[in-house]
């Protein structure tokens, strides 16, 4: 399953801190785009969609498409700041190759 850092994990509270979304569920998936074929979509989302999985994951609820659970299985979801700011990090075990910026990647 997905792993998330403590770092993500404080990142996602500060998020929901800051938008007043304290009971929101914290959603991942991708979308075709980006320097390779896909790129990583995330938000906070106060429903999940019927038919999404929801899993409790150190506290955080997160809220995935089924049809994209396959191709997010064993992500490590981490969150750094570095001279560019701050952002979320992306290591998908599975994807064949990965854009130099490590948002975008190829199944």
């Amino acid at each position: 399953m997905i792993e998330i850092t403590q770092a993500a994990i404080a990142e996602i509270d500060r998020m929901k801190a800051v938008r007043d979304l304290a009971d929101s569920k914290f959603r991942i998936g991708f979308a075709s785009g980006g320097c390779k074929d896909f790129y990583y979509t995330i938000d906070l989302i106060e429903s999940s969609e019927d038919s999404d999985e929801v899993y409790d994951i150190s506290g955080v609820s997160l809220s995935i498409d089924p049809q994209q659970i396959g191709h997010l299985y064993n992500l490590k979801l981490d969150y750094s700041e570095d001279l560019m700011g701050g952002g979320f990090r992306f290591q998908n075990s599975i994807a064949t190759s990965v854009c130099g910026c490590g948002n975008s990647f190829r199944l």
